[in-house]
Parts: C-alpha cells; structure tokens; sequence
C-alpha cells in the first residue's frame, strides 16, 4: 500500500484483568500439562476477565496519561476488537463516554490483525484529526471453549493503546501493507454465539507466510533495509510462529518485542501489549522505528511502519 501519512507514538497504555490463569490450571482437567503448552506455545501465563469496554478504557487512560494529555485533546477514537460487548451499538461509544471524549469515534474488526489496519486507519485521519486514541481491546475467554485444548490454552483477555498524533517530519512517515485472503477464512473462525474454530496446522504455515511476506513488501516500499527496523512488534499468537517469522525475515531475536510468555493471544490488544512493555522496560525510545506485523482469522495480514515519538 502506499504512504499513510505522517505521524508518531506520542503515548502507550495497558489494561489486564486481574484474574490469572496458569498452565496448571488447564493440565487440572485436560490431557496436557504446563511443559506441554510452555514447549509448543511459550505461553506461562494469561489473563481472563472484562468486559471488553472496560479493559479499553483502563488501557487508554493509561496512554493519555503517559502522553500527559487530556480527553479534550483527543480528535478521534478507533477501536479495534472483536470481542464488543453488544452487536449495537459499537463498543467505541461505551469506551468514547467513560473517557469523557467529545469526537468520531468507531469500532474496527480484523481479529487478530485489528490493531494494525486501526493504526493505518488512524494515521490517514490524521490528515483532519491532529491526535488520535487507537485501543485495541478483546475479552477471547468468552468466546473460547474451556475444554478445547487446542484453543483454550492460547486465548486471553486485555487490552492496549497508543496516542498517535500528527506530524510534519518526513521521518515520521508512515507505511503499511494490508491485505485479506477470504478464501481461507474456514481455518480460523466463530459463529455467533460460538466458540473458537482452528485449523491450528493451517494457521501456523499461511501466518508465517503471510506475515513475514507482507513486512519484506513493507520494508521495499518504505525503502528500509532490516538493519533499519528497531524493533518488529509481531501478534502475539504463539512463540513458536513468532520464531518462523523471525527467522524467515532474518531478524535478530533481541529486536522482536514480545509478550506472548505472560499475556497469551489476546488478538487486537497482542501488539500495544508489547509496546507498553517495551516502554516499561526502557526498551523502546524516542526515535526507534517500530514494524508492526499481525495475522490471523480472515485470513487477514497486516504490517506498519511507524517512529516513535
């Protein structure tokens, strides 16, 4: 795709529930045990809890308070989940009314790649909205069967956020590669009313291909090389994915931003997670260029690139 606009991470924020599930609870009644999903997922520990709503609220005022702004200086709200807490109205207007805004405010659902189209979407706005909240937001745990072992240990809740604010520096330009291939949207789905479906084989090998395919496009387009990218920021579905487009990319292990051991696959909310806690860790700074790469349900891939600001 081409050039989005201009604009930079001025704020990350974060919300979990407080509610920790562990491996050992899963091995208490299905055949598996915590090696077992440590070995295959790298997951330790995730969180249950919500609603949606109020995971994205705690999120977002954490990231206006890191930004040191208030709700008056927000110009528009993006919301990407697909965990709402209503068919209607959107979930962006519970978020938009607890935060005290008075701007657009719209909810964005790509599943697991949400975060990234939402940030895309942000940074075109920004050519009529100076600052921007983007939250991604789910509550996975009420859509997954407890007692499907191959979803159940993967799925979680939580929520991140970014302010994105625009600029006029050409170094803040940002670049995206979106993209959707619905015919295979059978190898990951739920109905309403459901609960999680998964083609788990067929998910690891088109995610690594489509993700790690789509930030080689980005990296052309934008004219960077691998060297340039600080960090790469990938979903959080599972280490083991994480790793193959790593590898496949020829990206350094110490420059992948990752959470994935504490938080699980929580979907939209998996790449603002580990950005805040990059930010937490002193990790990211001022000036790093960020790619983000997501993938998954559709099946839809995304990568963003974008400064940090």
């Amino acid at each position: 795709m081409p050039l989005m606009g201009r604009a930079k991470i001025t704020g990350v924020g974060h919300s979990l529930p407080d509610v920790v599930v562990t491996n050992d609870h899963f091995a208490s009644y299905l055949e598996t045990s915590d090696e077992w999903i440590r070995t295959r997922t790298g997951i330790a520990r995730r969180r249950h809890g919500g609603p949606t709503s109020q995971l994205a609220v705690g999120a977002a005022r954490h990231a206006l308070s890191r930004a040191g702004l208030a709700a008056e200086d927000i110009d528009c709200l993006v919301l990407a989940t697909c965990t709402p807490d209503q068919i209607l109205p959107p979930t962006s207007a519970a978020v938009q009314d607890s935060l005290g805004l008075h701007c657009a405010a719209f909810d964005i659902n790509v599943a697991c790649t949400g975060f990234v189209y939402a940030t895309a979407v942000a940074t075109s706005l920004t050519a009529s909205h100076r600052r921007i909240l983007v939250i991604g937001a789910e509550q996975l745990s009420r859509i997954t069967d407890p007692f499907d072992r191959s979803t159940a240990i993967l799925m979680a809740d939580g929520a991140g956020a970014i302010v994105l604010e625009r600029s006029p520096l050409a170094e803040h330009d940002v670049w995206a590669d979106l993209g959707m291939d619905g015919s295979l949207g059978w190898a990951l789905f739920a109905d309403h009313g459901g609960t999680f479906v998964m083609k788990g084989s067929e998910v690891f090998r088109q995610a690594v291909r489509l993700c790690s395919d789509s930030v080689s496009r980005l990296l052309g387009d934008a004219g960077c090389a691998v060297g340039d990218v600080s960090f790469l920021v990938p979903h959080q579905a599972n280490q083991r994915i994480i790793e193959a487009i790593m590898t496949r990319l020829g990206i350094p292990e110490d420059r992948c931003l990752s959470v994935v051991e504490e938080t699980g696959n929580t979907s939209a909310a998996s790449i603002p997670l580990a950005l805040d806690a990059a930010v937490e860790s002193h990790r990211l700074h001022a000036g790093d260029t960020v790619v983000m790469a997501g993938f998954g349900a559709g099946m839809a891939w995304g990568s963003l690139l974008v400064k940090v600001g």
